[in-house]
């Protein structure tokens, strides 16, 4: 570990160990509701917390990394992604684990959604302990904590009513029913005994009860008091949130003051993280309205270990969005200097070095190689897979990877996000493929074939001999000497070789169609 380098999940882990002790074990927990697609602004809390762990881990300290899938919540709108709309309406106010799979592939709603991200979570080199809260309320895992919540029902009041405008109900319990007939939670309670039995009527079927809290799979704690009930459950030392629980009187500082005085517990350590955006789309990220990215998303344009240096190389209070333009190119190229820079082939500054040493060590799946990973620029892998119409095997074998068979595998999951970016993302500009060989000749002046038939006796001869330097230079000499502006000439090459008049900076883009290829585009002028 690269100890003299501060970064943001150190300074936490280190924040930790100060607040909580030296401890045997640490607790780090994340969790969410799966109401929805789990997209990349989720991700990012689960990311924020596995950083820190591994900030832990890298100080010798054991650390117990839990999520917590809040599936006993109840289905409150149905996003608009989702497919069989009305289908799904007929299950609101009912836990979204009862709520069918709309796609039919897993047993409820809740399944759906979280088994699309744990399968997805390794790929990035993340392994939490799931907690199902829908199966702990079920299995009347927290009865006696619903216990005392309902006999501290007039703190937690107290408590909650410090930060509202209109005060709650005297008639507010810290609990919610599901109803045993229609299953929803459109219930109201009428009494407790003062100690196990609730009793109450539904008013959507009129069905009523009284139940013990010790066998019943339908009742469940209120949010605001389940969140730090479990943080003292699962003596939790390290849990962050998003801002709008971290605003002050928000739902992070109710909770702090239930589970002190309630469960007699403290506070995790804890910061703030901000939203993620979409370039191009105003507004954070949101499940409920179905304006989502996924991590699969990402994932099919972001290798793993660029996902991770994303969220690794910027502080969880910084706002920012995840691209799918041009930005992509910078972004590979940032991971790709970084990498440069930890095995020390690009020289920077000794602070500035430690900061991106840290930050690739971290942004890895599986850990650091022992040497530097073979290095495809992805602009340069987009235009190589463009003219081989996204076949990796002959990029590979352009590429001369025999020499080097070991990096095969990482440079062919490179080149999969590199021809999805081409395929679905880039710009009109960016995208090209070469003409057909033998397609037929492009009507063109007498200077414009003499300047093409020049271009074609250069790359016969010389061009493998050419640096991209001296290759320029040849390519403004042939224009000069048919009497063309260079900038026509250009157009006039794209024209020939990728039917557009524009395209991959030429001098570099020649040797790279390679000799064969541009005699027979060239062929006929």
């Amino acid at each position: 570990m690269n100890t003299a380098a501060e970064h943001w999940a150190d300074i936490c882990a280190e924040k930790i160990i100060r607040e909580k002790g030296d401890k045997e074990l640490y607790v780090c927990a994340s969790g969410i509701t799966p109401s929805g697609t789990v997209h990349i602004g989720n991700f990012r809390e689960i990311i924020s917390v596995e950083l820190v762990v591994r900030a832990l881990l890298d100080r010798g300290k054991k650390v117990r990394f839990i999520y917590s899938w809040d599936d006993y919540d109840v289905f409150r709108k149905v996003p608009l992604n989702m497919p069989r709309q009305e289908m799904l309406q007929g299950y609101l106010r009912q836990p979204i684990t009862l709520t069918p799979d709309p796609f039919g592939e897993q047993e409820s709603y809740a399944r759906h959604n979280e088994r699309e991200i744990e399968r997805l979570l390794p790929l990035v080199g993340i392994f939490p302990q799931y907690i199902y809260q829908a199966r702990a309320y079920q299995d009347s895992r927290y009865a006696e904590q619903m216990k005392k919540a309902l006999e501290n029902r007039e703190e937690i009041r107290s408590i909650l009513n410090e930060h509202r405008t209109s005060p709650l109900d005297p008639d507010w319990w810290p609990i919610s029913i599901f109803c045993a007939s229609c299953h929803r939670d459109t219930t109201r309670i009428g009494c407790w005994d003062g100690k196990y039995g609730v009793a109450y009527r539904c008013s959507s079927c009129g069905h009523e009860e009284t139940l013990d809290l010790r066998h019943s799979p339908a009742v469940k704690l209120f949010w605001r008091v389940d969140w730090p009930m479990r943080w003292s459950y699962e003596r939790v030392d390290f849990e962050p949130a998003g801002k709008d629980h971290h605003s002050e009187g928000g739902s992070f500082d109710t909770a702090a003051k239930i589970v002190q005085r309630v469960y007699g517990f403290w506070a995790p350590t804890s910061f703030q993280y901000d939203f993620i955006g979409i370039k191009g789309r105003g507004g954070k990220i949101s499940s409920s309205s179905g304006e989502v990215i996924s991590l699969k998303e990402v994932l099919a344009v972001y290798q793993p270990e660029v996902v991770r240096f994303m969220f690794a190389s910027t502080r969880p209070n910084t706002e920012f969005s995840i691209s799918f333009d041009l930005d992509v190119l910078k972004i590979y190229e940032d991971y790709d200097r970084c990498e440069r820079v930890y095995y020390g082939v690009e020289v920077v500054s000794e602070k500035k070095a430690a900061r991106e040493r840290r930050i690739y060590e971290l942004s890895q799946v599986k850990g650091v190689r022992e040497r530097l990973p073979f290095q495809v620029p992805f602009r340069h892998l987009c235009n190589l897979l463009q003219i081989h119409d996204g076949r990796t095997e002959k990029v590979l074998e352009y590429l001369k990877l025999e020499a080097c068979a070991a990096e095969g595998e990482y440079l062919s999951a490179r080149a999969r996000c590199a021809w999805n970016w081409v395929s679905q993302h880039a710009p009109a500009e960016f995208r090209f493929s070469l003409r057909p060989a033998g397609s037929h000749p492009l009507p063109v002046s007498e200077p414009e074939r003499r300047a093409l038939a020049a271009l074609r006796e250069e790359v016969e001869k010389n061009l493998e001999h050419h640096s991209e330097q001296s290759l320029a230079e040849a390519i403004y000499a042939i224009a000069q000497g048919a009497g063309l502006e260079a900038r026509d000439f250009f157009k006039l090459v794209y024209r020939v070789l990728i039917g557009q008049e524009m395209g991959p900076r030429l001098a570099g883009f020649l040797p790279v169609v390679g000799r064969d290829r541009l005699l027979e585009l060239l062929a006929g002028y």
